[in-house]
């Protein structure tokens, strides 16, 4: 049996993450597709955040730190919820938007700043709350170090969101364009990771229902590229024939004629 403590699971990720170039963009990078992404966000709709209340159920005098907050996916429903919100991000393009939003439904206990993972969050502003949340946001290159640092400014507990590997829709796509599939970690190497820290972390998971649909077939085509590492003019071509055969029209929206839910992990520890 493999000695868990005897793994290095920071090493494991950082290993990990520099082979696959989508984990490491920039603020450019986002600020580009910020407007893009922040109309998917709100045709979605509040799910994906209604979800998560339920499993974080907030309570009114809570202060909250949302880092790599993007357009406000959390910021602008959990408003409501709590005495107020420090919303972080890297993109000003993103923290635009979310200002944008904030004024136009009135909100005025959320409170954007931008800094990254890297910064220096005294500097930056950031300070102390009671709960911090990093959701779908730790693309980062020292994830030890990024956990250490979102603990610090949470007084109460600390709530991360990070991927379940999509295995089948992974095997589809290498296979289609002819690569071996990846086996890279997904949330088991943040969850392992605390427990090495010493932290004895809870875990639940939010499944994402219904199909991921796309305006049209170059949509789809750039967001299945992502997944793909230093993709080839050939292997592209393989993808737009995968698309071809495998997308379908929905009421003037296109999907996957195949389906495999999306799931996040929600790993959380109390602050004692």
């Amino acid at each position: 049996m493999a000695d868990m403590q005897g793994i290095d699971w920071n090493e494991v990720w950082k290993s990990w993450r520099s082979e696959h170039a989508f984990l490491n963009k920039d603020s450019k990078f986002w600020d580009a597709r910020a407007q893009t992404l922040a109309e998917r966000m709100l045709k979605r709709g509040y799910a994906y955040a209604e979800r998560l209340l339920k499993i974080i159920e907030p309570e009114q005098d809570w202060t909250i730190v949302d880092m790599g907050c993007g357009a406000g996916t959390l910021a602008v429903p959990f408003s409501e919820h709590v005495k107020a919100i420090t919303a972080v991000d890297f993109s000003g393009a993103m923290l635009e938007i979310l200002e944008k939003r904030c004024r136009e439904g009135g909100i005025s206990n959320v409170r954007a700043i931008k800094a990254s993972w890297d910064d220096d969050w005294s500097k930056a502003g950031i300070g102390l709350h009671d709960v911090a949340i990093a959701s779908r946001s730790l693309a980062v290159e020292d994830l030890r170090h990024a956990m250490i640092k979102l603990s610090r400014v949470a007084k109460r507990r600390v709530y991360i969101v990070t991927f379940v590997r999509r295995k089948e829709e992974e095997k589809r796509i290498c296979e289609a364009i002819g690569r071996e599939p990846n086996t890279g970690p997904d949330y088991i190497c943040n969850y392992n990771l605390l427990y090495q820290m010493g932290i004895h972390a809870n875990i639940t998971f939010i499944t994402e229902k219904g199909p991921k649909t796309f305006k049209d077939h170059d949509e789809a085509l750039d967001l299945l590229k992502r997944k793909v590492d230093g993709i080839s003019g050939e292997e592209e071509k393989k993808l737009k024939a995968y698309l071809e055969k495998h997308l379908i029209n929905d009421m003037g929206r296109w999907k996957l004629d195949y389906q495999e839910p999306m799931k996040w992990a929600v790993i959380w520890w109390e602050k004692n």
